[in-house]
């Protein structure tokens, strides 16, 4: 197949180049300056040009909190631009696999989220990203996923490996819930997603469930350093506080990957050793 991948040097895309450029597909990834998706004519000569047979949309403003004071630039890149995706991709028949997000929940849900409960952003960012959802046929596909860290990019692993050597003690909320993914799992499964042609709306995490603190303390362990310097405190006690709000459970449950017959995700744990292993290495 020829596959496109859209934000291609950002943190998932240069992980799907990677996996793609040891398969048999061929691969095109596009991003920024040579191609800006928010330009209609830029997008459809690229679709028109190329041909693809599938897309993995990963491009997006994902800053959380400058999304909440630019919403234009939010709409614009999450929504209008996957707009565009979209017109190009039936102008050739491709397939779309698009990226979004847990923050398209709005936390409420003493359970975890499945794949037909209602949107209910409180952000700009899940706002703009629900956007998005809405521009995609129905027998595209839809693959939400969350907490999202790799090799490739700027994320919390490498955030916490950092401070670790910068402070003796660190704090994070125990009040956010969600579940953590790595882009060496995530990768995989957008690729099949893609080349089977499934549709709908797919939960695409690695499993187990963990607030922002357990999580810092999983990334201390695994890299050999002491979890007690790790301390819990509440969304409310951040000084300052966040712009955007975040959804006290942002959970996602994959009923449908697992219904379709797809092997469940591997617990976080698993790549997130593989990961801290990789970046301490030498």
């Amino acid at each position: 197949m020829r596959i496109l991948v859209t934000g291609g040097r950002g943190q998932l895309g240069t992980e799907l180049v990677h996996l793609l450029d040891g398969s048999h597909h061929d691969v095109l990834a596009v991003d920024l300056p040579e191609l800006d998706l928010t330009d209609r004519g830029s997008v459809l000569g690229a679709f028109t040009g190329w041909r693809p047979d599938a897309v993995l949309h990963c491009a997006a403003f994902t800053a959380v909190d400058e999304c909440e004071s630019r919403p234009l630039d939010a709409f614009r890149v999450n929504a209008l631009a996957t707009r565009f995706v979209a017109e190009g991709a039936r102008r050739v028949g491709a397939h779309v696999v698009y990226v979004s997000t847990d923050y398209v929940f709005d936390g409420t849900k003493d359970s975890p989220y499945h794949e037909w409960d209602l949107p209910n952003p409180r952000s700009v960012y899940g706002s703009s990203k629900l956007g998005g959802e809405r521009e995609l046929d129905p027998g595209w596909t839809v693959a939400r996923t969350s907490w999202v860290c790799g090799e490739h990019g700027p994320n919390m692993v490498r955030t916490l490996l950092r401070l670790a050597g910068e402070r003796d003690e660190l704090s994070f909320v125990d009040d956010q819930r969600g579940r953590p993914t790595f882009t060496s799992d995530l990768a995989p499964m957008l690729v099949r997603l893609a080349v089977e042609r499934v549709p709908g709306v797919v939960h695409t995490t690695n499993r187990g469930a963990v607030s922002w603190y357990d999580f810092a303390r999983e990334v201390f362990s695994a890299a050999g350093f002491d979890p007690d310097r790790i301390r819990p405190v509440t969304t409310a006690e951040l000084d300052p506080p966040r712009p955007a709000p975040r959804p006290a459970n942002s959970v996602l449950d994959d009923i449908a990957w697992v219904g379709l017959g797809y092997p469940p995700a591997r617990d976080f744990r698993e790549p997130l050793a593989e990961l801290v292993a990789r970046l301490t290495a030498g």
